[in-house]
């Protein structure tokens, strides 16, 4: 078995046993890891991604990953590293970043937004999400159907809601009418895959009348899937508090690049740079290569998943703090993988 495919059952096992406390056993296999393979064209992981947004440069001192999956990315470039606006990007990091220590590469790109990793920089024991109690807690699971409002994109939230649908849950996606899910049009086939199970809504979330639907929705439910940074549900009127406030029993998944608490949770990350941050790479002749598509999305939904499940059978009242790069870090660490300098 591979490291990959043992950490997969390591998941698998969990999910399992907490989806079958609710009715509907769900069993989990490595293809996971491989999911969007059908539906785009996906190079051989090495120095750059499989699917080409994301590249390991060497620094002065250690390697960074750099992932340029936006167009808004690409145009920052200049701003992060005073190259030219014509300049051909990816060159001109390289040539910049052999000049500069990779931590401040890192700071200096993510105060733009762009999700730039130090590779290895983030270290964990364990890849289990930690569950935060916030609220009394009152979830009894298998006692009816649990309602969930995944407010996620891409693959690692939407993932873990599509595993709950399967476990038996009536799931509803809810999407931003104005800034719909990036999957929606880019990977229709991958989207439809991960979201056909669910009931669907588009709200206006700058219109009073849609937020006070959105809040009656989370109200409601019993666990809610996000996977945006902790300042957006501010922006919302939606901070912690006062959605414990209101549902008390809530277990609130929060999927993040680097965590909902600490000095990193402002960082934006993708499956690629965030992978890259725990480690979770392969080392070929002293250089850092990628294993894999996005590696840290499908683990962490498969984490989400799990530590959902579990904080189910807690009795909820809570959030479940998943961050991608922990993840993957956790990962790295129980599979053995040693990090190079």
């Amino acid at each position: 078995m591979s490291a990959l495919a043992a950490a997969v059952r390591r998941f698998g096992q969990q999910i399992a046993a907490g989806s079958a406390a609710l009715g509907t056993r769900v069993e989990v296999s490595e293809a996971v890891l491989d999911a969007r393979a059908p539906w785009m064209t996906l190079a051989t992981p090495g120095e750059r991604s499989p699917n080409g947004s994301c590249r390991m440069v060497r620094a002065a001192d250690g390697w960074i990953a750099v992932n340029l999956p936006r167009e808004d990315d690409r145009a920052a470039v200049p701003a992060w590293i005073g190259c030219g606006l014509d300049d051909e990007p990816w060159a001109a990091i390289k040539a910049a970043a052999r000049t500069r220590p990779a931590v401040r590469l890192a700071e200096d790109a993510q105060r733009l937004g762009l999700p730039v990793a130090v590779v290895g920089a983030v270290r964990a024991a364990g890849a289990d999400a930690p569950f935060r109690r916030s609220g009394a807690g009152a979830t009894q699971p298998g006692s009816r159907r649990l309602r969930v409002i995944d407010l996620s994109s891409l693959w690692a939230g939407p993932l873990c809601g599509a595993l709950l649908a399967r476990a038996g849950c009536a799931v509803r996606k809810i999407e931003s009418a104005a800034r719909p899910d990036v999957a929606r049009l880019s990977t229709p086939g991958f989207f439809a895959e991960l979201n056909s199970g669910k009931g669907q809504l588009a709200l206006d979330f700058s219109d009073p009348n849609d937020l006070d639907r959105l809040r009656q929705e989370i109200g409601r439910a019993d666990v809610l899937i996000t996977s945006a940074r902790p300042r957006a549900f501010d922006q919302l009127g939606l901070p912690p508090e006062a959605v414990f406030a209101a549902n008390p029993g809530l277990v609130w998944t929060a999927i993040t690049g680097y965590g909902w608490e600490g000095p990193l949770s402002h960082r934006v990350a993708f499956g690629d740079d965030a992978a890259a941050a725990g480690g979770l790479v392969r080392w070929r002749d002293g250089r850092p290569e990628f294993m894999g598509d996005a590696l840290a999305d499908p683990l962490t939904g498969l984490a989400a998943a799990a530590g959902t499940l579990k904080a189910l059978a807690q009795g909820g009242g809570g959030l479940v703090d998943v961050a991608m790069a922990r993840t993957a870090a956790g990962v790295a660490a129980r599979v053995g993988l040693e990090a190079a300098v």
